[in-house]
């Protein structure tokens, strides 16, 4: 059965069909507006004052916990908005290999073989065939 992502022709893979290729832009281009609206949304949370959360017109909260739980809620959104927007970088970084190198898209960085077409529908970012990523992942849990 040979893979949606092209089939293996004297030790070389054909290019990626422009119709899937228009499937996965599509796709990466969803998500990357789904993760710039994510973005906005934990931009609004870091900005907002503790006057404006909890609708008090004092400037000074009224207990220490209540300040304590507002830093918590802007950290917590910090770190939100910091993992979208390395995830925002990934999305651009696939967006670009389409664009600039089609033939490239699809294909593994670390082996150059075909990223499964299972693999890059779940994860249209993926830049790693699933070999290479689990090599990638052993090799931070060793260090």
């Amino acid at each position: 059965m040979a893979t949606p992502t092209g089939a293996k022709t004297g030790g070389k893979s054909k290019p990626m069909p422009k119709k899937q290729l228009q499937h996965f832009e599509k796709r990466l281009l969803e998500e990357r507006k789904r993760v710039l609206k994510e973005l906005g949304h934990h931009e609004d949370m870091m900005t907002q004052t503790s006057q404006d959360s909890d609708g008090d017109l004092s400037s000074y909260s009224f207990h220490m916990a209540d300040q304590g739980t507002d830093a918590m809620e802007r950290e917590k959104a910090f770190l939100f908005a910091s993992q979208e927007g390395r995830f925002l970088w990934h999305i651009d970084q696939a967006l670009r290999r389409i664009y600039q190198a089609p033939e490239m898209y699809g294909k593994c960085q670390s082996c150059g073989e075909d990223i499964d077409y299972d693999r890059l529908d779940a994860l249209p970012h993926a830049r790693l065939c699933f070999a290479c990523k689990q090599r990638e992942e052993d090799g931070k849990k060793s260090a």
